[in-house]
């Protein structure tokens, strides 16, 4: 496994504004998930911040991001405004397909609360297949409404088993999601996983969904029999 880059921080252009992001891509990395944090949260967040780490430790890329401004956020209206998180999120995802750094590597969402129901609507509004995985944690994936039938990435939706009004809406979403899908209950965990191990485990899940794909697959015939 290669080294880890340092911590860039990235201005991206959205809008009329500017979105703030920390981007890590490990050597040899393959895949880099962008990570959409949930209403009243940030890119500081500690407990996406300690899943971006777990994820850099095994060789994937993390970008951190901001979909709002602080002037933004400050606004419930604007915090819960699933169309408009959903386009930021396709715009960052625009900008790392054209740098260099990143143009290369497949591309992956972890969404949180709200900004779960934006990147299950940006991965629905892409040429299919572009988001190669997707994994929401602690999610409000029926906020996406339609666009969930039409999410073709494989989607790992992790809740709290205390977590009852969340789980319900988890239960039903997945139902509708109509592709490779899995619904993973951390025993015992309440919304923000602040359990002990709670946060450990939902890393562990979401290393393991990325792990198993976003990566690129050798072409038939050059791979070696072991």
């Amino acid at each position: 496994m290669g080294k880890l880059q340092l911590e860039k921080i990235v201005q991206i252009p959205a809008d009329s504004i500017a979105l703030e992001g920390a981007l890590v891509i490990p050597e040899h990395a393959e895949g880099v998930v962008t990570f959409a944090h949930g209403s009243g949260s940030s890119r500081l967040s500690p407990r996406n911040t300690f899943v971006a780490q777990q994820l850099n430790k095994i060789g994937i890329g993390t970008l951190l991001m901001d979909l709002l401004t602080e002037e933004e956020d400050a606004r419930y209206e604007t915090r819960f405004d699933i169309e408009l998180l959903a386009n930021r999120l396709l715009q960052v995802t625009y900008w790392l397909q054209k740098q260099p750094d990143t143009r290369n590597l497949i591309l992956g969402y972890f969404g949180a609360s709200t900004g779960a129901a934006a990147a299950l609507r940006a991965a629905a509004a892409l040429p299919e297949a572009s988001i190669k995985a997707i994994v929401s944690r602690g999610g409000r994936p029926d906020l996406a409404g339609g666009a969930l039938m039409h999410i073709q990435s494989p989607t790992l939706l992790i809740v709290g088993g205390n977590d009852d009004i969340v789980l319900q809406l988890n239960r039903a979403a997945f139902a509708s999601l109509p592709g490779e899908k899995e619904l993973a209950i951390v025993p015992g965990a309440t919304h923000l996983f602040e359990e002990p191990g709670a946060l450990e485990e939902v890393a562990r899940l979401a290393s393991n969904w990325f792990k198993k794909y976003l990566h690129i697959l050798a072409a038939p015939g050059n791979v070696n029999s072991q």
